[in-house]
């Protein structure tokens, strides 16, 4: 598909059906918003999305969603596309207490054309992260590692395994190593969207002394054959400055931009 049929593709598979929802979250519509949480307020994960736009009073429809999880005092990120409507979304979120992270990338492609063999350095293999005996040490490697490219983000991981353990058929882990005893090089995730042609790519990090050796590029080859046994034909990344362009070098394409606006009624500066 071309890049515009990839991103329509993309739309209605995925946004306008609530296809980024975690396991477990409460899913529904208030409107035109699309909003999706755990039950338990202290529990990390709340979304929202407006894939349909916001309407004729866009800060009315902002101010009652912050409102919202205002009252159950719970973290919530707004996940905003770069050809959301109203073109300034993302001003009239920060003006309602919105604060915004970093840009990513949308990137989108077909995974035949990105799972090819990569070379890795003598000695480094890259495997598939599987249920059995091995599966708590590897699940504490990873997030050994990504706590140490991201610090803090270590429940990411275990979340990443509590899905993998409810649904091995949909969550698939991948990671780079020297031994099975030694540090995780480089890590990943594969979460297959069930109803959909599209594997998504998560949580990419690769150990600092590691990069620019194609650890990372493996990985992605690695999940694209995983996604394309499975029978999904194409991959979704939320690529950072660092990974896209191994992306799009890879044979994926760039079709829009993606920024998440966190309000977070709890923490510091908030009144």
């Amino acid at each position: 598909m071309t890049p515009d049929e990839l991103l329509d593709a993309f739309h209605q598979q995925i946004r306008l059906r609530d296809r980024d929802a975690e396991e477990g979250n409460v899913v529904e519509r208030d409107g035109l918003v699309h909003r999706n949480y755990p039950a338990d307020p202290t529990t990390p994960g709340a979304m929202i999305e407006t894939p349909e736009g916001l309407g004729a009073d866009p800060d009315a429809v902002i101010a009652r969603q912050r409102d919202f999880f205002l009252e159950r005092k719970q973290r919530v990120e707004w996940k905003t596309y770069g050809y959301d409507d109203p073109a300034d979304l993302g001003e009239r979120l920060a003006a309602a207490g919105f604060v915004p992270e970093e840009l990513e990338a949308l990137i989108l492609g077909d995974a035949e054309v990105v799972a090819v063999d990569v070379d890795l350095p003598a000695g480094v293999t890259v495997r598939a992260v599987e249920s059995g005996p091995r599966l708590e040490r590897d699940l504490e490697r990873i997030a050994d590692l990504h706590d140490l490219v991201w610090p803090g983000t270590r429940w990411i991981t275990l979340r990443f395994g509590d899905e993998m353990r409810a649904r091995p058929d949909l969550v698939k882990g991948c990671l780079v190593e020297e031994s099975p005893g030694g540090p995780v090089l480089c890590a990943s995730w594969l979460r297959l969207v069930e109803g959909s042609g599209f594997g998504g790519l998560w949580g990419g990090a690769t150990h600092p002394e590691w990069r620019r050796r194609g650890l990372y590029r493996a990985t992605v080859s690695h999940r694209a054959r995983l996604a394309l046994d499975a029978g999904y034909s194409y991959l979704r990344v939320d690529a950072s400055p660092h990974s896209r362009p191994i992306l799009e070098r890879a044979g994926l394409h760039q079709v829009s931009t993606t920024t998440p606006y966190v309000y977070d009624p709890v923490g510091p500066g908030t009144t």
